[in-house]
C-alpha cells in the first residue's frame, strides 16, 4: 500500500484557521504518529489551546509561504521523564524572538520537527504571538530522538551554517537559561542537548532556517493533516478499540500484532533521553521486547524483528484508546501493539541516512532493518 495521498491533497492551497475542534484532532492523530515520543498529549492539548488563546493560528501549505522569506523549525529538546524539566508558553516565544533578533530573520513560516502528542503542536503559540503561519510540512511526519534527525538532511548539505537557539528551565531552581549556538550542525545539536540537560530535563528550541524550495524536497510534506485525519479517527471510533484500530490500519496501512500486558518496564533518564525496553506478555506470542529511545525502536517476539525505527510501533492503552509514551508505561498496564511500515510514513530526509541509523543502533545495542531511500 503506498503512502495514503488523502493527506498530500489536503495541503494543495491550504490554509486552515485552528479552532479547539482541530487543535484536538492534531495533538490525538499526533500522539499516534509519535510512536512512543513526541511528547505528552495532555500538555499538546493545553499547548494548543493555550496558542488558539492569544492569537489566531492558521496552517498553510509549503507554496504559500512568501519565496524572499525563510522557514524556521520549532521543537522541544530534551527528556520527557526528566524529574526537573520545566518549560512555559514564554520561553517558547523568547525561543523564536531570539533567533530572529540575533540573525535578523525575514520568516514566512515556522514547522514542527516531528508529529507526536505535543511536538505536532511545537511553533504553534510562537505562531499565534508573532503572527506567523505554521506550514503543513514538520522536519519529520513521525516522532524521533536527536536533533539530526529533524533537520532535514541539513548535516549532510555542504556549508550550511545551523543557528539554533534554546530556551527552558525554572529560575526559582536556578535553571534557568537562554542559549544561542551557531556551526556545525551536529555540534550545535549536542550542545542544545546538554543545555536540556543544565536546564533540568527540557527546553524550547527554535533553529536552521531555510528557503521553503528545501522544505518542500526535504520534509514530510503533508504531515500535519496526515496528523489530522488520524486524529479524526481516533476521536470518533475511540469507544470501539477493535474498529479504531481497523479504520486507522485502512486509511495508514500497517498491522496489529497483538493485545498484551505489560510485564515490564525499565527507564532511565541519561543525556538528555530517556532509555529502555518494555516486556510485554501477548496472546499469540508468550513474550514481546520493545527496546526505546525517547521512541519505541524496535519490537522483537522471540527474536524475530515485527519492526523497528523508522517504522512506526504503537501501544494503544486498552482502557481509553490512546496511544501511550514510553515515559507513561506502567507494569500491569493492557496494551495494543500495532506497527505501520516506514512506507507507509510520511519521513522527512533526516531519518534516511544510514549513517543517522548507525548512531541509533550504537545507543540501544540493537541493529535497524534498513529500507528507507537514501537521502
Amino acid at each position: 500500500m503506498p503512502i495514503p495521498q488523502k493527506s498530500r491533497h489536503l495541503v494543495k492551497e491550504m490554509k486552515l484557521e485552528v479552532d479547539e475542534k482541530l487543535a484536538e484532532a492534531a495533538v490525538v492523530g499526533g500522539s499516534f504518529l509519535g510512536g512512543g515520543g513526541g511528547g505528552d498529549l495532555k500538555q499538546g492539548l493545553r499547548d494548543a489551546k493555550h496558542s488558539i488563546r492569544i492569537g489566531d493560528v492558521y496552517i498553510i501549505d509549503v507554496d504559500s509561504v512568501p519565496n524572499n522569506s525563510s522557514i524556521v523549525t520549532a521543537s522541544a529538546v530534551g527528556a520527557p521523564a526528566a524529574k526537573e524539566k520545566y518549560l512555559v508558553p514564554e520561553q517558547m516565544i523568547r525561543s523564536t524572538e531570539l533567533l530572529l533578533e540575533l540573525e535578523n530573520l525575514n520568516v514566512g513560516g515556522i514547522i514542527s520537527c516531528e508529529n507526536g502528542g505535543n511536538s505536532t503542536v511545537n511553533g504553534w503559540i510562537q505562531a499565534a504571538a508573532l503572527k506567523i503561519p505554521v506550514v503543513d510540512a514538520p522536519a519529520d511526519g513521525r516522532a524521533h530522538p536527536t536533533g539530526v534527525m529533524g533537520a532535514m538532511g541539513l548535516h549532510k548539505a555542504e556549508d550550511y551554517v545551523s543557528v539554533q537557539t534554546a530556551v527552558g528551565g525554572n529560575k526559582k531552581k536556578k535553571r534557568w537559561l537562554e542559549l544561542f549556538v551557531k556551526g556545525d550542525l551536529e555540534r550545535t545539536s549536542r550542545i542544545v542537548r546538554e543545555a536540556a540537560v543544565q536546564a533540568g530535563g527540557l527546553v524550547a528550541v527554535t533553529r536552521n532556517p531555510v528557503s521553503k524550495n528545501y522544505v518542500k524536497e526535504n520534509s514530510a510534506v503533508g504531515g500535519i493533516t496526515q496528523a489530522i485525519e488520524v486524529g479524526k479517527i481516533i476521536k470518533k471510533h475511540k469507544d470501539s478499540l477493535g474498529e479504531m484500530i481497523n479504520r486507522i490500519i485502512a486509511y495508514l496501512g500497517g498491522k496489529l500484532i497483538d493485545y498484551g500486558t505489560v510485564k515490564n518496564t525499565t527507564l532511565e533518564t541519561k543525556g538528555g533521553f530517556d532509555v529502555g525496553n518494555i516486556l510485554v506478555d501477548g496472546k499469540k506470542e508468550s513474550r514481546y521486547e520493545i527496546v526505546f529511545w525517547n521512541e519505541f525502536m524496535t519490537l522483537e517476539a522471540d527474536g524475530k524483528y515485527l519492526g523497528s525505527f523508522p517504522d512506526l510501533i504503537v501501544l494503544l492503552n486498552t482502557e481509553n484508546s490512546l496511544p501511550l509514551t514510553s515515559a507513561e508505561i506502567k507494569r500491569g498496564q493492557r496494551v495494543a501493539i500495532l506497527v505501520v511500515p516506514q512506507a507507509h510514513i510520511l519521513l522527512g530526509a533526516g531519518v534516511k541516512d544510514p549513517e543517522v541509523l548507525k548512531q541509533a543502533e550504537r545507543v540501544i545495542g540493537k541493529r535497524l532493518i534498513k529500507k528507507v531511500k537514501k537521502c
